[in-house]
């Protein structure tokens, strides 16, 4: 009787897979991240890069780098006095403002066509499917449906206002709770809250006090020792080896040296090591199970303002350093003393240095292309406002800008443009929509102010049910279903008609 045979085989097989370089990453980072954070992304790239220097604000152009050849190419000269030509960051006119481009020309950087490439493939490869309207909307609306999670500002003033604190208390607990950090810490002590606030010493350190019996436990703490003691009180284990060990001998805690906490408290290793166990299951950051705080600065992107019969867009780069590979580095290469792997190394952050720079200016190219399209896409909404708004989708701009729509999801990801009508998220601008009678598109956005225009003027004492709204749209060449007038109604926050009735 012969049972099942195993057997080892080599087979050798073709696959394809998308694998993003190191810099194609950092490329699709910065054309994500909003104008005040971009600060941060450059700076840690600063740091650890030595060839790239920061540029005063109105120092060297961002475009010229130092020593241009006379065509305006950057040179670098190698050890043997021969000359490695870059491409020139910007081939645009002297002097030009990198925050007001001449939109004429239409140049495409190399990162920009790695960038959509790579990203055409991934999508043939997963056999993705372009969207209808319907989808979008279905999509969209789920996203809306998410419910925001709870910051840790509105967790602990929530137990502020059920503690029956006195005026005093109460304004000291909110300058307190604005400023505690994402791990739960505070920033600020009682003195400097009560010089800052003119509220007396006494309430702002009683506030504190309520502050600290808050959940989480550790909240409001001023260093670690503080938060990981704070709850080992609260779970009754103020006096145990553990909250002796913090108190007393953090420093010796922090550095694991157990014999000397062992001689120091005249405990045993093992008692020592379980302390250190115990204190290892602590939170060292309560605050940060808790979502960020959704109150905070907007910087637009992208301001739009009127320009005789057209439109301006000026681009915000107060908030990105201006960048260039230092001088001093290419000198040290041209000198010829350095070793191989300097050189080699040198040359290599060199350039890494100057892709940041060609992807940060690509960046704010591609930006401002989205932004022009969207102004000739949604013109009217610019001259008329939130009514004039017609259906976008991302698909439509990346047809015009030469990208695909992922490059253009993440490009106006967490951005946001100042109009003469409001500061508006880039996505305000691509919403699905209807087309009217007479063949005029309109955007869901308009269709819900129209039934909020009808609302506001209706009769108190008959006001119209959804179907009227049907009815009103229909008069306006909208044809929609009820089902979607209740929808967009109820996303307006209006009632229904019965319970807007005004009984008189």
């Amino acid at each position: 009787m012969s049972g099942p045979g195993f057997s080892h085989e080599l087979r050798q097989r073709q696959t394809q897979s998308l694998v993003l370089a190191p810099q194609l990453r950092q490329s699709l980072k910065i054309l994500q991240v909003a104008a005040l954070d971009l600060r941060s992304v450059i700076q840690e790239e600063l740091q650890s890069n030595p060839t790239l220097e920061e540029l005063p604000m109105d120092g060297v152009s961002l475009d010229r780098e130092a020593d241009p050849n006379e065509d305006g190419t950057p040179v670098e000269t190698d050890s043997s006095g021969g000359e490695i030509r870059e491409t020139p960051v910007d081939d645009g006119e002297p002097g030009k403002r990198h925050d007001e481009m001449d939109f004429t020309r239409d140049r495409e950087f190399e990162v920009l066509g790695k960038i959509d490439q790579d990203w055409r493939d991934h999508l043939s490869q997963a056999g993705g499917q372009p969207h209808t309207s319907e989808d979008a909307e279905r999509r969209q609306h789920l996203l809306d449906s998410l419910v925001n999670e709870t910051s840790l500002q509105e967790h602990l003033m929530r137990q502020a206002e059920l503690s029956d604190l006195a005026e005093p208390e109460m304004a000291a607990m909110r300058h307190l709770v604005g400023g505690i950090d994402d791990r739960g810490f505070l920033t600020q002590t009682p003195p400097d809250v009560a010089l800052q606030t003119g509220l007396p010493l006494d309430a702002v350190q009683r506030a504190l006090a309520i502050l600290r019996t808050f959940d989480p436990p550790g909240i409001g703490a001023d260093d670690l020792a503080g938060c990981l003691l704070a709850q080992l009180t609260v779970k009754g284990r103020g006096e145990s080896v553990a909250a002796h060990i913090i108190r007393d001998h953090f420093e010796l805690l922090k550095r694991r040296r157990i014999p000397e906490l062992s001689r120091k408290l005249a405990a045993d290793p093992e008692d020592v090591q379980s302390a250190i166990e115990e204190i290892g299951r602590l939170d060292p950051s309560p605050g940060r199970r808790f979502a960020e705080d959704s109150n905070r600065v907007v910087v637009p992107d992208v301001t739009v303002e009127r320009d005789g019969d057209d439109w301006k867009i000026i681009l915000n780069s107060d908030y990105i350093p201006r960048l260039r590979i230092s001088s001093a580095y290419r000198d040290l290469i041209a000198k010829g003393s350095l070793t191989k792997q300097d050189r080699d190394y040198l040359r290599e952050r060199m350039r890494s240095g100057k892709f940041l720079i060609d992807s940060i200016e690509q960046r704010q190219r591609t930006i401002e292309r989205i932004a022009r399209e969207i102004i000739n896409a949604q013109r009217e909404f610019f001259e008329n406002g939130v009514s004039s708004l017609k259906p976008l989708t991302m698909t439509q701009v990346a047809d015009v800008v030469g990208v695909h729509e992922t490059t253009v999801s993440r490009a106006i990801a967490n951005k946001y443009v100042r109009t003469p009508h409001g500061v508006f998220e880039f996505k305000y601008f691509f919403t699905p929509g209807y087309q009217s009678e007479d063949g005029a598109s309109v955007s869901n956005t308009s269709v819900k102010e129209l039934i909020a225009d009808l609302i506001n003027v209706e009769d108190r004492s008959s006001p119209l049910s959804d179907q009227d709204l049907v009815a009103k749209l229909r008069e306006r060449g909208i044809t929609i279903a009820r089902r979607t007038v209740a929808k967009y109604r109820e996303e307006l926050g209006i009632l229904p008609s019965n319970l807007r009735r005004d009984y008189k």
